[in-house]
């Protein structure tokens, strides 16, 4: 299936992007890698009247440390940018282990982190990652620029908190209190599909081993992506003993939403939802290891 007509932009400046999307309505879509975008308007689940394809924007193609330990990923970051960052290795755990997990090869290439966040599928990786890290986007519009926390920046399936003018132009990890561990884990029929469920786990420990701050996300078993904050503060000011883990684990378990449907029953998916973060706990940065990567 073609999708039906639209009026295609390549501006060559943020501000020249901003001004084309106020400008042309409610119907109007940002291309950044368009993995999620163009099938979807091939299937005419999207029909955008304007396409303002951003790709020829300066500037947002990096992925980089702030001098305060902080993480920035620009909107035009590749999955494979990330997948194969000896930085991102170095200092965001979590991150690292989801990099390659993300869809398949040819997705990686061209699909962007921040694109993905955008997009809001309820089954998406990157999602889960950042509301375990805290993370923020920030956007950019005719008023200027405005942080918004990842909590906050998915309001529910395929929609955000962006207003019809702003463009998501970073994400944002805050800098680490303690040492920084953690991983994730997603269950899939098969190499490069959506999770059928994704566990994301982040801490950061004091010098004596006790979680001082932790994030615990979830994805694939509800309608929008699950901050699984009680099993996340189950973890605060203790070490990660057995007892500990099993009730942040059941914590995040009751937290998940699923349905039953072709994947598996919704009590198979809370299961699979406590194996995984339970697992992440136990080695929490065993999932590192791409090798973890769990088909069903």
């Amino acid at each position: 299936m073609f999708p039906p007509r639209f009026a295609y932009q390549a501006p060559r400046s943020l501000e020249e992007a901003i001004s084309l999307l106020g400008s042309s309505g409610d119907y109007a879509k940002v291309l950044a890698g368009g993995q999620s975008l163009v099938p979807m308007m091939k299937l005419r689940f999207a029909s955008p009247d304007v396409i303002i394809d951003i790709n020829n924007l300066p500037g947002l193609d990096y992925h980089r440390a702030g001098p305060d330990g902080s993480f920035h990923v620009g909107a035009l970051a590749r999955h494979a940018d990330l997948e194969w960052s000896s930085l991102l290795g170095q200092t965001q755990p979590t991150m690292a282990a989801a990099a390659p997990l993300i869809a398949d090869p040819l997705v990686r290439n061209r699909g962007t982190l921040v694109g993905s966040l955008c997009h809001a599928d309820p089954q998406g990786d990157w999602a889960a990652v950042m509301i375990a890290l805290k993370g923020q986007v920030v956007a950019q519009g005719p008023a200027g620029r405005r942080t918004i926390d990842m909590k906050d920046f998915v309001t529910g399936p395929f929609e955000t908190a962006l207003a019809h003018d702003e463009i998501a132009v970073e994400a944002v990890v805050p800098p680490a209190q303690g040492a920084r561990k953690g991983g994730y884990l997603k269950l899939e029929r098969r190499v490069g599909d959506f999770a059928t469920c994704g566990a994301a786990v982040a801490l950061e420990t004091g010098p004596a081993g006790d979680v001082i701050k932790a994030g615990i996300a979830l994805c694939g078993v509800g309608g929008a992506t699950i901050d699984a904050v009680d099993a996340a503060d189950a973890l605060i000011g203790q070490p990660l003993g057995p007892a500990v883990i099993d009730t942040a684990a059941s914590l995040a378990a009751g937290a998940a939403n699923p349905g039953s449907d072709h994947r598996g029953s919704a009590d198979y998916k809370r299961h699979m939802v406590h194996t995984f973060v339970t697992r992440l706990l136990t080695s929490p940065n065993a999932a590192l290891d791409a090798s973890m990567r769990t088909a069903a």
